[in-house]
């Protein structure tokens, strides 16, 4: 068959026409062009036409400019955030308000504001977009429904959160509030972003929420501070001899610490020395400087922890249970957030006899700054031109390295002052908190299985903290929450995979959340359980067998000298030995020999518990230690990042 047969019966376009500069026997440029230009959009405009996208365009889409937020607002307007747990929030919200800022917390997110959140924004949003979003216009429309006008609430009330960039739907985030905003009746709702890499994202001089030294101080000793006692709270609770107390007690340790920050005045010249200093030029800087020396000096927030730290270290504990730590990791907000977003699992584990190791925000910081680091180290040279300037070029290399060398310095005396304070904090509340780990460390485990270049929610961080915790001997188990459908927690879920081929004692579970799904993803984790259990119960035994004590002697000893069953007793971490139970027993039977205390009669095996359902995969229990498989991964010290 012809192949021209097979094609449409339309008649075909005659030949075009010579260009008229062609016609006329010269070469005319400019009406040659416009010509070629003619053709191009004769030809355009038919292809769209036989497309059906001959339709008028639209304009494209701009971000709707805000109505300011300016300083003589501040007074009659509230600033509305959320997201962090409640001690965090609540020392965030005392911050603020020693700022002269008028606060106010959003409820944790439920699951009605996650169904909320799906009515009014887009579809395909990851379960943090729609709780947090939801959240947000749920809060509202209950202001509204307890009798203040919609055009009230758009004058008085401002809301304050993160923003980023990156392959993370987190980026889209600014755009969901204000589509949900607009879906829900309160378009013109004011919403503030602090970019994690520039600055608040709103350009008057005279901002109402102004990001300045004092702004930044008050919100690293919340995190910080919020953090520790966040964590010290998982560490009591699950062995407090009265039930409710550790809450009882931290709740009272919040509120105090909510009202210091609240009063907390920072370094401020007045008077003739503010004038004197104005009028040398000096008033900024020295102000700046004596700030500076208040944070890194100042014992002010030092004592109220130590205060804190004797109430909390009252509360009587029972470190003879036998309890699976299980690490939280995870996306962001579903690894902090204690509400729906994540099915209540924090509170879950504790009702499952298991202790919660959760994962600090500084952790966080400590990340992001890291990663600015590695990004002027890859980018180094590129500022003055499209390549870096090669060492023949000495002058321009030199400049080059040399700046690049401050901006590293710059951040690095951050990170050290961050962790500097962190620690300063931890000591202060008895040192029991775990500290920070060191960023470089985790770049250089994770390293060979995930790229730390790959950017975008946690990066390489969830693959560096389940070796790092497991190697350590410092959990039974990692769970990681992240919300359904995260790239970056799918990424690092597949590498998984190859990284427990090499460490099979591991017990790592990644969970999805969603707003439905509660019931077997609590299912899933009380499988995951049965096996963390296992080894919890026979790492108590051995190291019973190896203290040389009867459990009975054991508990005698401890009920003379209360101070062994207060909270911020120290108790020595063995290598090899996870469990909270099974360091206490050594630590107690190496104290008993030490004072020369004779064992009451042979060790007798404790006895077990009923059985649960363990996890399909089964691997060695009475080992806690991993030693990784001879594997062709190279070892720690031959990694260069």
């Amino acid at each position: 068959m012809n192949p021209v047969s097979s094609r449409s019966s339309a008649p075909l376009a005659p030949p075009p026409a010579l260009a008229p500069a062609d016609r006329a026997g010269g070469m005319d440029p400019d009406r040659t062009e416009a010509w070629i230009r003619q053709r191009l959009a004769t030809e355009r405009a038919r292809l769209e036409a036989e497309a059906g996208l001959d339709t008028p365009r639209g304009s494209p889409f701009r971000r709707p400019a805000d109505r300011p937020f300016t300083a003589d607002q501040r007074g009659s307007t509230t600033i509305l955030f959320g997201g962090l747990t409640w001690k965090h929030e609540k020392l965030i919200r005392g911050g603020l308000e020693g700022l002269g800022y008028k606060v106010e917390i959003l409820p944790v997110p439920d699951t009605r504001a996650f169904q909320i959140g799906k009515e009014f924004g887009n579809n395909g949003q990851c379960n943090p977009t729609y709780f947090t979003v939801g959240n947000l216009v749920q809060h509202l429309q209950g202001i509204e429904g307890s009798g203040m006008p919609r055009s009230e609430i758009l004058d008085r009330y401002v809301f304050f959160t993160a923003g980023a960039c990156g392959p993370c739907r987190f980026g889209m985030y600014e755009a969901e509030y204000r589509l949900a905003l607009r879906n829900s009746g309160y378009e013109g709702f004011r919403v503030l972003i602090f970019q994690q890499s520039g600055g608040l994202n709103q350009a008057e001089v005279a901002a109402g929420l102004e990001m300045n030294l004092d702004f930044f101080l008050a919100i690293l000793d919340a995190i910080n501070i919020g953090d520790l006692l966040n964590e010290i709270g998982y560490q009591i609770r699950p062995y407090e001899a009265n039930p409710g107390e550790t809450d009882r007690v931290l709740a009272e340790i919040m509120e105090e610490l909510h009202e210091a920050f609240r009063k907390r005045r920072r370094f401020l010249l007045t008077g003739g020395l503010a004038r004197l200093a104005r009028s040398a030029g000096l008033e900024d800087r020295i102000n700046y400087a004596g700030k500076f020396v208040q944070q890194i000096l100042g014992d002010e927030v030092l004592a109220l922890l130590r205060s804190a730290r004797e109430r909390l270290d009252a509360i009587p504990v029972d470190r003879f249970q036998v309890k699976p730590i299980v690490k939280i990791t995870g996306e962001f907000w579903a690894q902090t957030t204690e509400g729906d977003g994540n099915f209540k699992m924090f509170s879950f584990l504790e009702r499952e006899n298991a202790q919660v190791l959760v994962e600090p925000v500084a952790t966080w910081i400590g990340y992001m700054i890291h990663g600015a680091q590695n990004k002027i180290r890859d980018r180094k040279g590129l500022e003055e031109g499209i390549r870096i300037p090669s060492w023949r070029e000495p002058f321009r290399r030199l400049r080059a390295e040399v700046r690049a060398a401050r901006r590293i310095r710059r951040l690095d005396i951050a990170r050290k002052l961050h962790h500097r304070e962190y620690e300063r904090c931890r000591r202060a509340l008895g040192g029991t908190a775990h500290p920070l780990a060191d960023q470089l460390e985790m770049e250089r485990i994770a390293h060979p299985y995930y790229n730390s270049r790959a950017g975008g929610g946690e990066g390489h961080l969830e693959v560096a903290k389940n070796v790092y915790y497991h190697t350590r001997d410092l959990c039974h188990m990692v769970l990681s929450l992240k919300p359904f459908g995260c790239m970056p927690s799918t990424q690092s879920d597949a590498v998984q995979s190859a990284i427990i081929s090499q460490f099979p004692e591991m017990i790592y579970l990644p969970i999805e959340t969603s707003g439905e799904g509660e019931i077997n993803a609590h299912s899933r984790v009380q499988m995951a359980l049965g096996e963390s259990r296992s080894r919890a119960r026979a790492e108590f035994s051995r190291a019973l067998r190896e203290g040389g004590y009867p459990l009975d002697q054991l508990r005698a000893f401890v009920k003379d000298r209360p101070e062994l069953a207060r909270a911020g007793h120290p108790v020595a971490h063995v290598k090899g030995t996870v469990g909270v139970a099974a360091n206490y027993i050594l630590d107690i039977a190496a104290r008993m020999r030490e004072e020369g205390v004779a064992p009451a009669g042979p060790v007798e095996e404790p006895a077990e518990e009923p059985k649960r359902q363990t996890a399909a995969r089964s691997g060695p229990s009475s080992q806690s230690s991993l030693s990784p498989r001879p594997a062709h991964t190279p070892g720690l010290e031959e990694i260069e990042v």
